[in-house]
């Protein structure tokens, strides 16, 4: 355990605190046992570092990665118990799912030890999913997204906007003070802007790095998928990279990459999971999302400048749109224009020149328009939908 608390001290002393993630202030973090589960590379580690830090005593906390050596011959729960007779009172494990058996473990610890408190991570939100039947009832689930336009003011340029709504942004009611070139940094943002690490040197190789892991070792072992497997998901992204956006016609592709339809189905749903990709369902089973896939997307934009050389611009927009208000709200196909939310309000994204043809007749329709810094009436400027969490 001494090596396990060396190493946590370490970290806590090279913890940066001055931009917190949104996520940290909605978390209960008195709950008796958290899960914080989301894609590689969003911060999850850095937010439980940085929580311990600023509000809890160090003496009675302990963090540790579920994939330390120290757990090739102790288990959690050995580990759990001994800390709470030491007086521990907060324990923090990161990556839980590389722990063998890590679920029936943490149920164990709830049970046996019911004065320590428990907060996991798991940066890998298929194996989250997979386990987590047997805490259903113990656990507080919450899914950290990646940065939003706003976060990304906040971080890179010490700009500091309110969280708005989609209200706020329909009635046309965005302070956005402090705000000088507002395009320019959304372009940015779009390349670079949805990870915390954007400003690291090499961000277009750690990017890459995050995509293989979840590719290469994430879906495999959750799968038990082999080799060639990594080799046709890889090409299944990059075929989805280039699309305009994606329509999925799960036979044609199944013959282009020889895979039959339900091996197909079964990986577009991995990378699904794993945040690689995201799916647009059309409204014709209600707003609870149970339609048939009708587009796909990359998860984000940054993966789409990763993936391919020069993105096309109308999928682009679509992605940010689709990335941002899924967050909050229900989104789905319209009939007539690219989304509707919520079942109620209808949206047509575009170009600064984009016209109302496709929502004429519709109610609660918007026209979103990206490369302008103002709306008026039913226009809305795409930039405003980065500030809603």
């Amino acid at each position: 355990m001494d090596t396990l608390l060396f190493r946590y001290h370490n970290l806590l002393k090279e913890t940066d605190t001055s931009f917190l993630r949104y996520l940290h202030d909605i978390i209960p973090w008195n709950d008796r046992m958290i899960a914080i589960v989301g894609s590689r590379g969003v911060g999850k580690t850095t937010m439980l570092l940085q929580h311990i830090k600023l509000h809890l005593p160090m003496e009675k906390t302990m963090y540790v990665s579920a994939d330390d050596l120290y757990f090739s011959d102790h288990s959690l729960f050995d580990l759990a118990r001994q800390f709470h007779q030491l007086g521990g009172e907060h324990l923090f494990i990161d990556e839980v799912h590389k722990y063998a058996n890590w679920s029936q473990e943490l149920k164990n610890i709830y049970d046996a030890v019911p004065q320590l408190q428990v907060v996991f991570t798991g940066s890998s939100i298929l194996d989250i999913y997979h386990g987590t039947s047997d805490l259903s009832r113990r656990v507080l689930t919450f899914t950290l997204h990646g940065m939003s336009f706003r976060e990304y003011l906040s971080m890179k340029k010490g700009i500091q906007i309110p969280v708005h709504s989609l209200d706020d942004i329909m009635q046309h009611k965005v302070n956005v003070e402090g705000l000088d070139y507002p395009l320019a940094a959304f372009r940015d943002y779009l390349r670079q802007g949805y990870y915390p690490f954007a400003d690291s040197t090499g961000f277009d190789i750690r990017l890459m790095n995050v995509v293989n892991r979840v590719i290469e070792t994430d879906i495999p072992l959750y799968a038990k998928l082999n080799i060639s497997s990594t080799v046709k998901m890889k090409r299944l992204l990059s075929v989805i990279a280039a699309s305009v956006p994606f329509k999925p016609n799960i036979s044609k592709l199944a013959g282009i990459l020889d895979l039959s339809r339900e091996t197909l189905n079964d990986y577009l749903e991995y990378m699904t999971r794993a945040k690689l990709l995201n799916t647009l369902r059309d409204s014709t089973q209600g707003i609870r999302g149970l339609g048939k896939v009708d587009k796909m997307y990359l998860e984000n934009t940054n993966l789409a400048y990763a993936l391919t050389l020069q993105p096309e611009i109308g999928n682009i927009r679509e992605t940010f749109f689709l990335n941002q208000l899924q967050v909050n709200h229900q989104v789905q196909t319209a009939a007539k224009s690219d989304f509707l939310i919520d079942g109620t309000y209808t949206f047509e994204i575009g170009g600064e020149n984009k016209q109302q043809k496709q929502i004429t007749g519709t109610t609660n329709a918007f026209v979103v328009k990206d490369n302008i810094e103002f709306g008026a009436f039913n226009v809305l400027p795409l930039w405003h939908f980065g500030l809603m969490y």
